[in-house]
């Protein structure tokens, strides 16, 4: 099942993709009407859902809605840096010793469709395609073997950075969490239709040039180690975000420097999940308190 959250005639609400239809979950008994309150109906919702689909009703065009990032506002998202081998190769940095996990704070989320701001601080604005898992049960202290049980899903993660600011801080976090800098989408596809998420291609395309080209085999620290080690920190809840890190081929390390400018388009494609695709903009004019 892909699962989205998307605005029709002005209501945000959850639903399915299915073929070119979005089935509309408005309404319906069972169906929460955010991605946060639906993931942690848990079965139930997702079994109302599936019953809406079968019934071949509430049927939108997809081309008559606004597809918006799945988990609008997560309550946490999460990215883990370095866990790519040939990545950690072209930045010439340490293996880390223990998963290096990262805030992208969710303010920067943005959908597929939606433009990436070149931020009027730099020029320095790079793409990373990711793998991302989304939580769908409260848990902590989580074994390995038992981590399949809580993911509802997997999307995709444009962890867009802007490098200078990135090491400005240790935690990289504002490097990280600029406005727009976090592309999701275009939807969940379930983990019930992801077989292995260890065996995913992924790739990134700047303007029609191949940048990314890899497969989540390559990760250091699996999705499974991931959700392990988190847990034994921290609760990780329903619509919580963690992307899998990048592969190499990122802008910063390429001769001359690969970085994104306005008037680009950045298109991201994981196997069996989709294609994520925004352009990139100047920043605007923003407000002032």
């Amino acid at each position: 099942m892909k699962l989205v959250t998307f605005k029709y005639k002005n209501i945000n609400r959850v639903g399915a993709v299915v073929d070119d239809t979005v089935v509309d979950g408005l309404g319906q008994k069972n169906i929460p009407q955010t991605m946060l309150a639906f993931l942690a109906a848990g079965q139930s919702a997702l079994e109302a859902l599936q019953q809406l689909i079968d019934s071949q009703q509430a049927r939108i065009p997809v081309k008559e809605v606004k597809l918006l990032a799945p988990v609008p506002r997560p309550g946490k998202f999460l990215g883990i840096g370095l866990n790519y081998a040939d990545h950690i190769a072209e930045t010439a940095l340490e293996k880390p010793e223990y998963p290096t996990f990262f805030t992208k704070h969710s303010s920067c989320v943005i959908a597929d469709g939606d433009a990436i701001h070149l931020p009027k601080v730099s020029e320095k604005l790079d793409y990373e395609v990711e793998l991302a898992f989304v939580i769908g049960k409260r848990c902590r202290h989580v074994p390995v073997e038992k981590a399949q049980e809580v993911i509802a899903g997997y999307t995709i993660v444009n962890d867009v950075t802007v490098r200078d600011w990135q090491f400005r801080t240790p935690t990289w976090m504002i490097g990280k969490s600029f406005d727009t800098h976090g592309p999701m989408g275009p939807w969940i596809v379930t983990a019930d239709e992801i077989a292995d998420p260890h065996n995913l291609s992924l790739k990134t395309w700047v303007d029609g040039e191949l940048r990314q080209s890899s497969n989540t085999q390559y990760m250091i620290y699996n999705i499974y180690q991931m959700i392990a080690y988190l847990s034994q920190a921290m609760t990780l809840e329903p619509g919580d975000v963690i992307a899998t890190g990048t592969p190499a081929g990122v802008g910063v390390k390429m001769k001359p420097r690969g970085y994104m400018k306005a008037g680009q388009e950045v298109k991201l494609e994981i196997e069996n999940i989709g294609i994520l695709t925004n352009s990139v903009i100047k920043e605007p004019e923003g407000f002032v308190a």
